[in-house]
């Protein structure tokens, strides 16, 4: 069975192929009702942890729970190692994940609309990520699907999923003039975007911008927040459990929101508070504000330096959960016009671009680019000067399927290596990183093949300039998955240095 997933904050989508179809999968919750997802929360039931469904119900119990769990990946720090706190348990975060995407597979095999598939059937699934992800939640992400048991055929940033979606439901917006779309994914947690060249099935990334620490959450926050303001209290004087409780109430009636709602009422510990919609509308444009300025960059200024949509751009496509709000559409519409679509499944718009992308009859194929570039800074002059090295820049190209290597050869002027690898966004006329930086990983060679011997500690030896240094190839490689791998070679001596980056 092939499966497009998309693993979202708030919510996890699945779509799958059938015979040129792209159902969504639907899941019956625990009181008995059909949805179209599972929620992506985790909670402790005494000293067991719950996902999904059983989360939900512990949750609402007063257990110790915690929703978006997800979002924990946008922070540049985690790594393999990393936990997060759930009452009094401090869980390995690749833990987390592993158990809920255990779960999601096993929810799809017995209680779900595709219950009937057999156990020696594979979930082989095209998994998207956020096209901003740094390359520990990419290799989190793809760790936790394997170990959870499914066959991960690949993955895709989520707005180059959704563009497949739109090729497939508006392929008559594209022509000759019109190739491209631009997608604007506000999800539960993030927000991306990015410029898709549509040429039959092959669609390549063009540009990408995003946050990562902005969706559908924040617009909740907000709203709570107006809503204790009516009832003169806040957060703190609420305390944590009723400010999380009424955080819930306030996502419950955002998503009961239509274009014609005038008033919204929640309860503020305990008593109906009612404001208009307006009030909301007012605190939470500033957020929708936020998503257009990051698109800016994608955008054609005309002389008074306003951005629109290119004259290439076919439609501005609206999808992601947080996208539901019709404050997002009718603020896009205002600033973009009538190319603005919005997804009819925004919720399950990038699961079903991800099932069109795992179907071989289908045919599609991305070429997707790096969203960060990678770096090193090096020693130099016997250790008192540090430079810095571009190896790949933003927006690198990678072919689909394939892998890209870059390899360089030198003599090594020093007895020891130290490479101390980073993430960026962008970088000034000077080469010098600039925008979000992350540590990406450090490696510490030994040229000095005298070094190279298990109880020499390395980071205790000074760095000095040596003369006729062995013949040194760097190479990096970098995956369809668009991770990075290190190999640092004597290679007159067979000796090599072999370090995935972004994770420990």
């Amino acid at each position: 069975m092939r499966l497009g997933v998309d693993f979202g904050t708030t919510t996890t989508a699945i779509a799958i192929v059938d015979r040129g179809n792209y159902p969504i999968v639907s899941f019956v919750d625990n009181n008995d009702d059909t949805v179209d997802f599972v929620p992506s929360i985790i909670a402790l039931d005494g000293d067991r942890l719950v996902y999904g469904f059983d989360a939900e119900d512990a949750a609402r119990d007063g257990a110790p729970h915690l929703r978006s769990f997800k979002r924990l990946l946008s922070d540049p720090s985690v790594t393999d190692t990393s936990t997060l706190r759930l009452g009094n348990h401090s869980i390995s975060i690749l833990e987390v994940l592993t158990g809920f995407l255990t779960y999601v597979a096993h929810q799809l095999r017995t209680n779900s609309s595709i219950a009937s598939l057999p156990d020696s059937e594979p979930l082989e699934a095209l998994v998207g990520v956020p096209a901003h992800a740094w390359s520990a939640q990419r290799f989190l992400s793809l760790e936790a699907f394997r170990r959870a048991g499914w066959h991960v055929l690949a993955m895709v940033n989520e707005p180059s999923a959704a563009g497949f979606e739109y090729t497939h439901r508006h392929a008559g917006t594209l022509n000759s003039k019109r190739t491209a779309i631009l997608v604007y994914d506000l999800g539960g947690g993030t927000f991306d975007a990015s410029i898709v060249s549509a040429t039959g099935t092959l669609h390549e990334v063009m540009g990408s911008r995003g946050l990562n620490m902005v969706g559908g959450d924040d617009f909740d926050v907000v709203l709570a927040t107006r809503l204790a303001a009516a009832a003169g209290t806040d957060s703190g004087k609420l305390g944590e459990a009723a400010w999380e409780r009424l955080i819930e109430d306030a996502r419950d009636a955002k998503e009961t929101l239509s274009p014609s709602t005038k008033f919204i009422t929640v309860p503020v510990d305990g008593e109906p508070v009612t404001i208009p919609v307006a009030d909301f509308y007012e605190a939470a444009s500033a957020l929708v504000e936020a998503t257009i300025a990051a698109m800016e960059p994608l955008l054609v200024h005309d002389a008074s330096g306003v951005g629109q949509l290119g004259g290439d751009i076919a439609g501005l496509y609206v999808v992601g959960g947080g996208s539901q709000l019709p404050l997002v559409a009718r603020m896009l519409r205002s600033r973009f016009g009538r190319r603005v679509h919005r997804s009819p499944h925004t919720a399950a718009s990038t699961a079903i671009g991800l099932a069109i992308g795992a179907d071989p009859e289908a045919a599609y194929t991305v070429r997707e680019q790096l969203s960060r570039g990678v770096g090193v800074f090096r020693e130099r002059e016997a250790g008192s000067l540090i430079s810095f090295d571009t190896l790949l820049e933003p927006n690198t190209e990678l072919a689909p399927g394939e892998t890209l290597t870059i390899k360089r050869r030198y003599r090594a002027a020093h007895n020891i290596g130290y490479f101390r690898f980073v993430e960026y966004s962008s970088f000034d006329e000077a080469g010098v990183p600039r925008g979000d930086l992350q540590p990406y990983g450090e490696v510490i060679v030994p040229f000095d093949r005298a070094l190279r011997r298990d109880d020499v500690d390395l980071s205790t030896v000074p760095v000095i300039r040596t003369e006729d240094g062995p013949l040194i190839e760097e190479s990096y490689i970098v995956d369809e998955n668009g991770m990075v791998t290190v190999e640092i070679t004597d290679v007159e001596a067979s000796y090599t240095v072999h370090r995935p980056l972004g994770r420990r």
